[in-house]
């Protein structure tokens, strides 16, 4: 059973940054691709950024393209997202979760979710 636990969210004003943690255990984290989501007030889960076991490679959702950067540290077993040049639209719950794949982010286990609020 893997176990994914999320830090780093907080409260910042519009334009600041924050930077999420999603530690590993319980399996072999660097084989799992992974994944950022993030659900809003009265809003789906969407998806993020993945990133790939492999090669690294990463896949974003538009609207966070350019701001949002997505890392991993197999050695740590624990995945990363630099948020930069934060809206008030950002506004969410951040979820990570292990993936099959990067390019289909559907996950199969979740964190429990930091809370990221973006004032304006």
């Amino acid at each position: 059973q893997v176990q994914l636990v999320e830090s780093g969210g907080g409260l910042v004003q519009a334009g600041g940054s924050l930077r999420l943690s999603c530690a590993a255990s319980g399996g072999i984290f660097s084989t799992y691709a992974m994944g950022w989501f993030r659900q809003a007030p009265g809003k789906e889960r969407e998806f993020v950024a993945t990133i790939a076991w492999s090669d690294g490679s990463t896949r974003y959702a538009d609207s966070v393209k350019g701001r949002f950067t997505i890392s991993r540290d197999n050695a740590k077993n624990t995945v990363y997202l630099q948020m930069n040049s934060l809206k008030p639209e950002d506004t969410a719950v951040y979820y990570c979760a292990t993936l099959d794949s990067y390019r289909i982010p559907r996950g199969r286990y979740w964190g429990q979710g930091t809370q990221v609020t973006v004032s304006s």
